[in-house]
């Protein structure tokens, strides 16, 4: 199944866990530790999937998060930032769906920045539609595992509901580590 069929299937907790996911890999790029977003993590463990404490997590993580003005940023950071701005107060309803839905996009599309062997600025943004057996360009290696763990995020949190966050967090901190060796040797290379 693709990821957009995955999304457009997901409950609530999946769709939540879904955005967090890629919000929790993207940490790097805006200075947080590990440990920002696990208090957004624990509010889906309850039993609703809501998150009832989820409006007071997220202000925290904001807060712990805000960085300077976007003037200066780049693409991918401004992106992240997005992703957290747009993050909806209520752990519910279109709003989630749509959160959960642009943030897939724009984690690949941060994947697809950061990647050191693709000149971003030329070609599309990744397909999240289906394969490549249309003849259409690979996806980066980068970015490929960026795809398959919202993916693997996408079904442990349907195949096994609350269970499955633990699983979920896995996927989401190996892909952080990743993320933030790369952001680490694209500072290097700046210096």
């Amino acid at each position: 199944m693709s990821l957009v069929e995955l999304i457009a299937r997901a409950d609530t907790r999946g769709l939540a866990g879904s955005g967090l996911a890629c919000l929790d890999r993207c940490v790097p790029l805006l200075d947080g530790d590990d440990e920002v977003i696990r208090p957004l993590w624990a509010t889906l463990a309850d039993e609703t999937g809501e998150g009832s404490d989820w409006a007071r997590g997220l202000a925290r993580v904001r807060d712990r998060l805000a960085g300077p003005d976007a003037d200066g940023e780049d693409e991918a950071v401004l992106l992240a930032r997005r992703m957290l701005a747009a993050a909806p107060a209520e752990c519910s309803g279109a709003g989630i769906r749509a959160w959960a839905d642009a943030c897939s996009v724009a984690s690949l599309r941060i994947h697809r920045l950061l990647d050191p062997a693709v000149d971003a600025a030329t070609g599309a943004d990744v397909r999240r539609a289906g394969g490549t057996e249309d003849g259409t360009e690979r996806p980066s290696p980068l970015v490929a595992a960026e795809l398959r763990r919202q993916v693997t995020v996408l079904e442990v949190l349907a195949g096994h509901g609350p269970a499955g966050l633990r699983r979920a967090v896995e996927v989401s901190t190996e892909g952080r580590r990743v993320l933030r060796a790369v952001v680490s040797r694209r500072a290097r290379g700046r210096r």
